[in-house]
């Protein structure tokens, strides 16, 4: 055959990043902080009651399409408790198979040849991807290191904007610099896409995981936003249940319609029995998301301060799990042939943040590192990272 069998929207993306340096760490036996997984369960109430579900017969069968009606109710409680936003659970809720596949269905659902979606760069690599599924142009807008965080040029974002701009891919908080948007960031992107009639999806899966005095605020709940943004949550990394996969959309009816439309031709419907467990975990008291930051703080400060004390400069994060790190002050500046040599220089897997961004140059002295792993883990691999100060 002369014509290449892969679809030439996804010519440019092989394996993933993540798939590539788990299998070394796997390989060299180093300590994986690349992948944003917890390396322990979630609450046992919560396991308990998919156990529950599951021995009871609740989602062992095809669920209702747009997600178990318990769930889509514990959502929209969770929706109007933390955020103030009201949403029908019948016609603006719908269950997805994680935050992946809700980014997935709602490009494809919204973008058409031609269009084009902005991404705020360095992003999640489904974005990438998922523009090019929908045949959509992505164009990056890059959020920038300055005073110890990354920023958010709003000159850049309304110069990227044109005739032919769709939709603004928001995600905070931000993977992988850390970065929440605040009110004044949000404001701006709101006010731009009210001026230039613009859709928004956000995905918001990170949050519960905010320190410090950061401020999660949902873009929809400002003025003029509600009617045009898709927000999109996730059970995984709050709860520590991500293969689970159950994440959702909220969205006003005609944008929640829009994107079942797509979402049904991929999984149909997903984890059944994990759905009612979800809406019980919904339910947890704020106790629960206080422990929960309250630990993630303090492996947050004790990797910061391991991997400044190894040589390098650190974006302490206000949100997230993970880490951004700049290799420079190591007398290193490539940081994919940094992170492809660290598992054998120093025991422990990173990610680079450069395959996030499609100005490579602008992210190739930046990695990142998890610390949503045990502490003796962290313990151990900032012990082993502090060999490369030497």
């Amino acid at each position: 055959m002369t014509r290449p069998l892969l679809n030439r929207r996804l010519a440019e993306f092989g394996t993933t990043i993540f798939a590539e340096m788990s299998a070394l760490a796997v390989r060299t036996g180093a300590i994986n902080l690349g992948q944003g997984f917890p390396d322990t369960d979630g609450p046992e109430e919560i396991r308990e009651a998919a156990v529950r579900a599951l021995r009871d017969g609740r989602g062992n069968q095809y669920p209702p399409g747009p997600g178990v009606p318990e769930l889509r109710t514990a959502v929209t409680e969770h929706q109007r408790r933390r955020y103030g936003l009201e949403y029908d659970p019948d016609t603006e809720v719908l269950v997805t198979a994680g935050a992946t596949e809700a980014i997935a269905a709602a490009l494809l659902a919204l973008v058409e040849p031609g269009d084009e979606v902005i991404a705020l760069e360095p992003y999640y690599d489904s974005y990438a991807a998922c523009v090019a599924m929908a045949g959509g142009t992505r164009v990056p807008v890059t959020l920038r290191p300055a005073a110890g965080r990354f920023v958010l040029d709003l000159d850049e974002l309304r110069a990227a904007v044109t005739d032919r701009t769709r939709l603004i891919l928001l995600n905070t908080p931000h993977n992988p610099t850390g970065t929440v948007l605040t009110r004044a960031e949000l404001t701006a992107v709101a006010e731009l896409a009210v001026e230039r009639d613009l859709l928004v999806v956000t995905d918001e899966v990170y949050e519960h995981l905010v320190f410090d005095d950061a401020e999660h605020l949902p873009i929809a709940s400002l003025p003029g936003m509600r009617e045009r943004t898709v927000t999109i949550g996730s059970a995984g990394k709050t709860y520590s249940f991500t293969g689970w996969k159950v994440g959702w959309v909220t969205a006003s009816p005609a944008l929640t319609t829009a994107v079942r439309s797509a979402k049904q031709y991929l999984t149909y419907v997903t984890s059944g029995p994990f759905q009612y467990a979800i809406a019980e975990a919904l339910r947890l008291p704020d106790t629960f998301l206080d422990t929960l930051r309250a630990d993630l703080l303090a492996k947050r400060d004790l990797l910061s301060d391991g991997l400044a004390q190894a040589g390098f400069a650190v974006y302490r994060p206000a949100g997230t799990y993970f880490i951004t790190a700049d290799i420079r002050p190591l007398g290193e500046s490539d940081g994919v042939a940094f992170c492809r040599a660290l598992p054998e220089r120093a025991g422990v897997v990173a990610i680079p943040n450069a395959v996030f961004y499609d100005h490579r140059d602008a992210g190739a002295p930046f990695v990142r590192f998890a610390f949503c792993k045990q502490r003796p883990v962290l313990e151990e691999a900032v012990s082993r990272l502090k060999t490369l100060a030497a």
